[in-house]
């Protein structure tokens, strides 16, 4: 039997444990993106402060998410995953507990930062530990379970903060990661195993090297984060952080190629599968983050639910999220990371033509039925892309490739919300301050086609990426193959890297 055509060994009781401890924490971090989204009045009202200084709650949480996650990779080596692990998910507890506590809203915004420094290693750190504990062979089933907090915690994010803020106060919107955040603690310090921290691994930290890629990355984040505001992707308040973050990333990427201990290996793209895997990533992190903003200002504007009721009515696409998720962990095992994000994109893109003619009046049944194959789409496209590119690495570049990754993902992301943020605000301006419900519903649907547009664009990509597993595969099979019992875990994916280089 050859490499490719060897099935996948059975997920061992103890990953399933570590995947569970992972999981908890993605889903702290993430959600904490879109939760507080729906107290901002509130928080206004009782902090006695602005709308444009509460919005930093929001604002000083993503910045301080993108800026920590550049030196996890330099931090594990240095002291370990699990060691650092633990010290996030309290860092994120303890930021829980004071912003609940706050008194201010410089104080909220201080809390919020330091919540987003804990929740910014959660995510890279958690898929450090859980790939290396999976093995290269148990990744696309593994990566399928973690994918669904990812895509699902900022869709829920505004239901659970309505529902909390309707019957505890904006308070329990923080305090709800503290007994979490134990659980998640008590867990971790159990299940989670423990690793060796080789003396002098880590080397002397790249200052020059952290200031830049942090910087860079706040930059492209905040600029982005601008867009609603500002109207425009061309405003001088979104071009001008973003063009300084471009340029601090650049300067980052030319330097780390230069200088033998870089903060971040980024030769690790000299791996065209993992090129390949890295900008599928990117453009799926745009084109599904993006899409995923319209149906609850739909429900909300358009038909006037509450987001308590917008988020039942969400429901059916979390449920096909799931459905896709649990799929494409054997889809990426027979076909191929590449094909299986194709076909997720193909069917996220049929799937988008129900929306393109939503009208006021469309029926909720064929809307929920629209929502779940879409999420189908979404669970199947989203996380090969990130299986095929830790799949052709070694164990210790995981620790360079995963904070990566992470980021590309956050900025692809942030980019197509920007884009369709954007769309909308100018369609539902053009439809007039007293627009009918009709005319709103059309304004979503035209915004619908650049979706469509997104996802056809994140369609090339995985093509490419879809050849060169192909052609590692046939190169793999015309080597001498291992014997097949007693050969390690890692043997196939091995040939499989050396193939695509």
């Amino acid at each position: 039997m050859t490499p490719a055509a060897q099935p996948a060994p059975r997920i061992e009781a103890h990953v399933w444990r570590i995947a569970t401890v992972v999981i908890i924490g993605v889903i702290m971090s993430v959600l904490d993106t879109t939760i507080v989204n729906v107290a901002l009045h509130d928080l206004s009202s009782d902090l006695h402060a602005p709308l444009d200084s509460i919005q930093w709650v929001i604002t000083g949480y993503l910045l301080s998410l993108a800026a920590v996650i550049p030196i996890t990779g330099w931090a594990v080596r240095r002291y370990g995953a699990r060691r650092l692990y633990l010290i996030a998910l309290v860092v994120f507890t303890a930021g829980s507990a004071l912003c609940g506590l706050a008194w201010s809203s410089g104080s909220l915004i201080a809390f919020r930062v330091l919540q987003g420094v804990g929740g910014g290693m959660l995510t890279p750190i958690g898929q450090m530990i859980l790939v290396k504990a999976a093995g290269p062979r148990n990744l696309p089933k593994v990566m399928s379970a973690i994918g669904i907090p990812i895509v699902l915690a900022p869709v829920f994010g505004p239901t659970l903060g309505g529902l909390l803020l309707q019957d505890a106060g904006w308070q329990w919107i923080f305090m709800i990661n503290v007994p979490v955040g134990i659980l998640a603690f008590t867990l971790a310090m159990r299940l989670l195993p423990r690793d060796e921290v080789v003396a002098g691994a880590a080397g002397r930290l790249d200052r020059l090297g952290l200031v830049l890629a942090a910087a860079g990355t706040v930059g492209i984040t905040y600029g982005l984060s601008e867009s609603d505001a500002a109207g425009s992707l061309t405003s001088g308040r979104v071009l001008g952080p973003v063009l300084a973050g471009i340029g601090l990333v650049t300067a980052f990427v030319v330097r780390s190629r230069r200088i033998q201990r870089p903060l971040l290996d980024v030769t690790l793209f000299k791996n065209r599968a993992f090129s390949a895997a890295s900008v599928v990533t990117f453009c799926l992190g745009g084109a599904l983050f993006g899409a995923m903003i319209l149906m609850p200002l739909y429900f909300q504007t358009v038909r006037g639910e509450d987001a308590i009721n917008t988020g039942l009515l969400l429901i059916p696409q979390g449920l096909g999220a799931g459905i896709g998720m649990f799929l494409s962990g054997r889809a990426t095992e027979r076909l191929g990371a590449g094909v299986t994000s194709l076909i997720g994109g193909l069917v996220l893109t049929v799937a988008t033509v129900p929306f393109v003619l939503i009208e006021a009046q469309t029926s909720y049944v064929l809307i929920g039925a629209a929502m779940a194959v879409r999420g189908i789409g979404i669970g199947l496209a989203i996380m090969p892309a990130m299986t095929a590119a830790f799949s052709v690495l070694t164990s210790e570049q995981v620790n360079d490739a995963s904070p990566q990754l992470t980021v590309l993902q956050r900025v692809g992301g942030s980019l197509g919300t920007a884009i369709i943020a954007v769309v909308l605000q100018a369609k539902t301006t053009h439809a007039g301050i007293h627009a009918t419900p009709a005319a709103l519903a059309g304004a979503f649907g035209s915004t619908y086609w650049w979706v469509m547009g997104l996802t056809l664009v994140a369609l090339a990509p995985t093509t490419v990426l879809m050849a060169i597993e192909r052609r590692g595969r046939r190169i793999a099979r015309s080597l001498p193959q291992p014997p097949s019992l007693g050969a390690p875990d890692h043997a196939p994916e091995a040939v499989l890297a050396e193939a695509v280089l």
